[in-house]
């Protein structure tokens, strides 16, 4: 395994302006480890859309979507205790859970709610068509940060399950802790800011308005 990190960056201006330096160092990656025939970029909705987009342009990939939802502590909704994406089952943090001495079954209700808004999310986004095919397929997974990971794990082990090798995390900024933990579930893991302190992804962005689903169809109607 390896993970490819640069120490120093600015500030993001927004999404898009940190996709597109996000693609400037995945091409480089990717060239370097002889990764370039036919990648296949998949965005986590919604903020990874217009990071993604960068990546693929960068790249000279097909881009498309990998939808997952992260599965919130009772009354900590923002603290993400596991996740899922698509079809697969729940990924849970076992450490957190029983940090907060909770078990997988505490959150059956919880769990049913973001498979219920995954689906829906799925049709909206994607309609009647099919999910890309990734069986031996260089796949590159993008998000706009990575804080807890959960989210993006679930995304890295499901496509795992359908196939896809070599696969790829890349975001503009992730957590100590999420670096060294995916590393287990991706062949490499591209970060432009790795920060001792990371709080939260927000506040590496000047512009990081909240998208919508007209955000993530405008981004993937024109692709």
């Amino acid at each position: 395994m390896a993970t490819a990190r640069t120490a120093s960056e600015p500030c993001f201006t927004d999404r898009t302006a940190a996709g597109r330096l996000l693609g400037v160092t995945v091409a480089r990656h990717l060239g370097n480890v002889g990764l370039t025939r036919c990648p296949l970029v998949l965005a986590l909705p919604r903020g990874g859309v217009p990071v993604a987009a960068g990546v693929a342009a960068a790249v000279g990939a097909e881009l498309d979507l990998v939808v997952a939802r992260k599965i919130g502590a009772p009354g900590r909704p923002e603290l993400g205790v596991g996740a899922l994406a698509e079809d697969g089952e729940p990924v849970f943090d076992r450490g957190l859970l029983g940090e907060l001495g909770l078990t997988p079954q505490d959150l059956d209700g919880t769990v049913a709610a973001e498979r219920a808004e995954l689906d829906r999310r799925i049709r909206a986004y994607r309609g009647d068509r099919p999910a890309a095919e990734v069986a031996d397929r260089v796949v590159i997974v993008v998000d706009d940060g990575v804080a807890t990971g959960v989210t993006a794990r679930a995304a890295l082990r499901w496509l795992r399950g359908r196939g896809a090798r070599p696969l790829v995390l890349a975001a503009p900024v992730c957590s100590h802790e999420a670096d060294r933990s995916l590393a287990a579930d991706a062949d490499l893991v591209i970060c432009l800011r790795r920060p001792e302190r990371f709080g939260a992804v927000g506040r590496f962005y000047r512009d990081f308005a909240q998208l919508g689903d007209a955000d993530v169809l405008a981004v993937t109607a024109a692709r």
